[in-house]
This record gives structure tokens, sequence and C-alpha cells, in this order.
């Protein structure tokens, strides 16, 4: 067994730490790219009557407080349905505006 001096400790836990965060918010955006969509068959899409296209043109996943994607996608996460992702275009019942 190799003896591990506390300089040889302290800088390999200085580079953890140093590089966790990136690994962190890699594995987020990584995690969220590969969310599955939700399907409106769903059990709780059917509770909060989801759908793909609103009916309302003002009133729309992307500019759901809730909604958590980016502006421009198609596709992003939702706080009501966690690790799926919703269409920007959508709606559910759940829907509130955002504020500004």
């Amino acid at each position: 067994m190799k003896n591990i001096t506390r300089r040889q400790f302290l800088g390999s836990t200085a580079v953890v730490v140093a590089i966790s965060p990136s690994l962190i918010l890699t594995s987020r955006s990584v995690v969220a790219a590969e969310a599955p969509r939700l399907d409106p068959i769903d059990a709780q899409a059917k509770a909060l009557a989801y759908v793909h296209q609103s009916p309302t043109a003002d009133n729309v996943c992307a500019n759901c407080q809730l909604y958590t994607g980016a502006a421009d996608a198609e596709w992003g996460p939702c706080a009501i349905f966690p690790g799926k992702q919703v269409a920007a275009a959508g709606w559910c019942s759940a829907w509130v505006k955002q504020a500004g």
C-alpha cells in the first residue's frame, strides 16, 4: 500500500473540489437533454389536461412560470412534470403567466 503525504492528499482534494461544480452542471444538462417527452396519455398529463399544442396562442408552456426550458427550444423541462420534457407550444391547466 502506498503512503500518501498530507500535501498529496490536500492537492487531490483541492482538484476534486475545483472540478465538482463543472461536473454537476454538465450532468444536469445531459439529464435534461435526455429526458423523455411527456406523453399526453400519461396519468398526470391527463389529470392536468396537458396537450402538445395549446388551443390559445397566448397561453403556452414557453410563457408559463413553471417552464424552465430555453426560450427558443421546442421542448423543455417543467416543474409540474419532473423528469419529462413538455412542448414549448403545449399547455396544461397548471399554466401560470410568467411575471414580467
